[in-house]
């Protein structure tokens, strides 16, 4: 099964290796057929400390780094 890539903006960059992502996910409702925009924020891995807020990135599904981190930051998005 292939791992899941989100795209997402850096909104936190302040921990040791680690950056808050916040991802964007719209849908339209079943029954109402209202657009909905729905954010969550990811904790990511960032092994160098790379990257600063407001940076668009992808992140990656992986294994469980740490309790809150399972995904890993792949690269700049365009």
């Amino acid at each position: 099964m292939p791992k899941r890539v989100l795209c997402g903006t850096v909104v936190k960059a302040g921990s040791n290796k680690t950056v808050k992502v916040s991802v964007l996910h719209v849908y339209q409702d079943r029954l109402y057929k209202k657009v909905i925009k729905k954010y969550k924020k990811y904790a990511a891995h960032d092994e160098h400390n790379f990257y600063q807020e407001g940076d668009k990135v992808l992140i990656q599904e992986h294994k469980p780094i740490s309790a809150t981190k399972k995904w890993i930051v792949i690269n700049k998005a365009n």
